[in-house]
């Protein structure tokens, strides 16, 4: 009886951290996203490519195709959105965010960007994975 109750305990234990972890990640992560927004608010696309992992590696996935790398996609939002005109005021709504696994989340969410040139709006599903200890957006998906 007693390991059971020892056993019990650990498992509630480990559940608990578990749950601390990943309530951690998604703070991390939403931090990351309004970062995100400010820096497009402020027409400021660098800024805003600061929450995408620089690689080679990345994938951007819009209605003109698959955009491979950091380099290549800042430069497709650079013609996409010339002017501040063109960037706006962005917004979020979070839909969801869940666990892949260890240190991988996809983000499920709507944008609209209020703006002089006519306003935008979309949805994105978007993967964050922990690197180096920062989480950075490895694929965007949005339209």
């Amino acid at each position: 009886m007693k390991q059971l109750l020892i056993a019990l305990t650990l498992l509630l234990a480990l559940n608990s951290y578990s749950q601390s972890n990943q309530e951690a990640d998604i703070k991390a992560i939403n931090k990351v996203l309004k970062k995100q927004r400010i820096a497009w608010s402020n027409n400021d696309l660098e800024g805003f490519m600061d929450g995408y992992w620089k690689s080679d590696s990345l994938k951007f996935y819009g209605a003109n195709g698959i955009t491979h790398g950091w380099e290549n996609t800042l430069e497709r939002y650079q013609k996409a959105y010339p002017t501040e005109a063109h960037t706006g005021k962005l917004s979020f709504r979070i839909n969801d965010i869940t666990k892949i696994s260890e240190g991988a989340y996809y983000v499920l969410g709507e944008y609209h960007i209020k703006r002089e040139v006519g306003n935008a709006d979309g949805i994105f599903m978007i993967i964050f994975k922990n690197i180096n200890g920062e989480w950075k957006i490895i694929a965007d998906t949005s339209s």
